[in-house]
């Protein structure tokens, strides 16, 4: 990509419809600083458009998203080229505290926000989608998945309990959600719908076309209601105590990142980084590459 291709493009294939598409397939659509604040504009941008009822985020090339990009070295100065959303902006303060502002920031915050969007949100899901890929389909209110994707956390793996919007228990059963934590093995797109996680499986060919479909039906209802619609739901998972679940998992995440870099001088465990490399690419796709271990502790 060249500093004037964008990562995140914007379409709008008919009335009522903006289609987000993530275009970093060289990379499987993995997530450095520019990719999320384009994402977010993007959704900004749908959101505030009155001709746009629903959303659709799709993702270009073999997989929808291998997750956060950890070949990103100069994550700082990347962010200071972008105006913050959230009031968490004490980046470059040392210690855990500017790793958790940054995070607030870029993960659970704008998770929130799109989770929040007065508009209908629909994730088309092909390939592998992995760790913080969960982060941007789980936010959207349906999920249209190919009968090839495949869903995988390996935080684990990395000394991490879990990504860092922790939605797992309520996407899935609780004991359905620490299989998927404590194994890192990918479920199926079928079982994803068994389980409640996705709403439709298509053939891969048909997937763009299937979530069109489904985003023309619900642009043909009244926009205030639908809008209802999402609030009521939301606020109900909500009630349940989400949001609070939510923060607790992310306190956790941090102390993770605290306990490995005092062992490893890494925020992750340097073994699990290629350890989950392993399970989550074929042969042919581009690895990324960890960086090198230091010696732990004594």
């Amino acid at each position: 990509m060249t500093e004037e291709h964008p990562y995140i493009l914007y379409e709008t294939p008919e009335p009522g419809i903006a289609r987000i598409v993530m275009d970093r397939g060289n990379a499987a659509n993995a997530q450095d600083t520019r990719f999320l604040y384009e994402l977010n504009a993007a959704f900004d941008r749908a959101a505030a458009a009155d001709d746009v009822r629903v959303i659709i985020l799709a993702a270009n090339g073999k997989h929808f998203s291998a997750g956060h990009d950890i070949r990103e070295r100069n994550h700082l100065e990347n962010q200071d080229r972008f105006a913050p959303v959230t009031p968490f902006q004490q980046h470059r303060r040392p210690g855990a505290e500017g790793r958790m502002s940054r995070e607030e920031e870029l993960y659970t915050g704008f998770c929130e926000r799109w989770r929040n969007l007065p508009k209908i949100t629909i994730a088309a899901v092909q390939g592998k989608c992995v760790s913080g890929g969960l982060l941007l389909c789980w936010p959207c209110d349906l999920i249209v998945a190919s009968d090839d994707a495949e869903f995988q956390e390996v935080t684990v793996a990395m000394g991490i309990a879990g990504v860092e919007w922790f939605a797992h228990p309520w996407e899935m059963h609780p004991r359905k959600a620490k299989e998927m934590l404590l194994t890192g093995e990918p479920i199926g797109a079928e079982e994803a719908r068994q389980i409640g996680m996705v709403n439709r499986v298509v053939p891969r060919a048909d997937l763009a076309e299937a979530t069109l479909l489904l985003a023309r039906r619900i642009a043909r209802q009244p926009s205030f209601a639908t809008k209802m619609v999402k609030q009521a739901v939301n606020g109900a998972v909500d009630a349940q105590g989400r949001h609070a679940a939510n923060q607790i998992a992310f306190a956790l995440h941090h102390l993770g990142h605290s306990h490995a870099m005092e062992v490893y001088g890494l925020p992750v465990d340097p073994g699990g980084i290629h350890a989950s490399v392993a399970k989550t690419y074929a042969p042919g796709d581009e690895p990324f590459r960890a960086p090198a271990a230091t010696k732990p502790a004594k």
